[in-house]
């Protein structure tokens, strides 16, 4: 029997997830005895602050918190972010409008490109950029264009790279800092810089910060809703995934422009029932804490970095010291592609890293290393690389 008949096409013709193919590697080998050390997924490996878990415990015995939540997510949670805007950026958020719950920011990324795009309409994606963006783009039936960003100048955006019917016919542009895969930060004034050209050409803007609390020594991320004016033309996800290590949890949120908001939770509400309230309660009393384990978890990130760092650049690779988020985004030797390098380094070094290639055309000649391994699982990674023959 032919199965394939019961598939959509855009099911048949989505990208295949380079990640699930490096598991099946990982097991493959793992099977076999060897010792794999992954450095790709960018799960945290951390533990999630046991004053969270406590909370989450604690709400999960009454009752009450059993029933369905409310569709935009309860108030406590929707407060909670308002707060945390408040006191982080300084940007006032109303609770009741400018706040929706996510179950995690990668669905709430997908559904509002779902809310928002018609079948042949454009998207302004990052290149390199979270392979999400794109596949949103093709679940939804658009066309994504890809908005370079420039090496040279820490992978900021190309806003003058692109067409000019692109920009006049796009809907809806999405930025990422800090930066998955690239772990580039920028200051305020590339969102401000952003605003305007979203403005000027009438393009939603929609930025990722799911790593906006991972960052280095003074360096703090900032928000775009911090520009003047925002707030009529974009919208801003955060997640709890990376900065509380709560991936698993699935609990984010996304704020700003109030009718674009109302238009993903029409989606929303009519296809799920927002996240388990014990999960948002535990969730909202991180937000609202004074955030001082992910500035312990930030300091275990940042000792991994520079030891990572300063070993890749003795033996040779060409890397910028990142400012934030979990990874290092690293120059390969130019007689590999990065898939070709990848794939050497699980087969002749039990490494798992992500080829820059699954982040876009922009990624190719790169790796991303994901720092979520502890020091000592860095020092045998350093260990192989230096064995090997490339």
């Amino acid at each position: 029997m032919d199965t394939t008949q019961w598939v959509s096409e855009r099911i048949k013709t989505l990208p295949p997830y380079i990640f699930s193919d490096f598991a099946r590697k990982k097991r493959e080998l793992e099977n076999k005895g060897v010792d794999v050390i992954d450095l790709g997924i960018g799960a945290p490996d951390l533990p999630t602050p046991a004053f969270v878990s406590k909370v989450l415990a604690e709400e999960a015995k009454k009752p009450e918190n059993h029933r369905y939540s409310s569709y935009n997510g309860c108030f406590e949670f929707r407060q909670a972010v308002s707060v945390f805007y408040q006191r982080r950026y300084g940007v006032e958020l109303d609770p009741d409008t400018e706040v929706l719950a996510l179950i995690g920011s990668k669905e709430g990324i997908v559904h509002l490109i779902q809310a928002m795009i018609n079948p042949g309409d454009k998207v302004i994606i990052p290149d390199p950029g979270y392979p999400v963006y794109q596949t949103g783009v093709h679940l939804a039936g658009g066309k994504s264009v890809s908005l370079h960003l420039d090496a040279k100048k820490g992978f900021t955006p190309k806003f003058d790279s692109l067409d000019t019917d692109d920009k006049r016919e796009a809907k809806l542009m999405f930025l990422n800092y800090p930066s998955n895969p690239t772990a580039a930060t920028v200051e305020l004034d590339i969102f401000k810089k952003a605003v305007s050209v979203a403005k000027e050409n009438n393009i939603f803007l929609a930025h990722d910060a799911a790593y906006d609390l991972i960052t280095f020594n003074v360096y703090q991320s900032p928000s775009v809703l911090q520009v003047p004016g925002a707030k009529d033309i974009a919208v801003e996800f955060g997640s709890l995934s990376k900065s509380y290590n709560m991936t698993g949890w699935r609990i984010g949120y996304v704020v700003g422009n109030k009718e674009v908001i109302k238009t993903l939770l029409t989606l929303k509400s009519n296809i799920e029932t927002s996240q388990f309230l014990a999960i948002q309660k535990a969730a909202a009393a991180a937000l609202t804490s004074d955030h001082s384990t992910v500035k312990k978890n930030n300091l275990i990130l940042q000792a991994r970095m520079e030891k990572f760092y300063t070993s890749l650049k003795e033996m040779g690779f060409e890397l910028e010291k990142p400012r934030g988020t979990i990874f290092l985004w690293v120059k390969i030797p130019e007689q590999y592609t990065s898939l070709q390098f990848a794939n050497l380094l699980l087969e002749k070094a039990g490494i798992i890293v992500t080829p820059g290639i699954a982040f876009g055309k922009g990624g190719e000649g790169f790796i991303r290393i994901s720092l979520s391994i502890a020091e000592e699982r860095i020092d045998e990674a350093v260990k192989r690389l230096k064995k090997l023959q490339y």
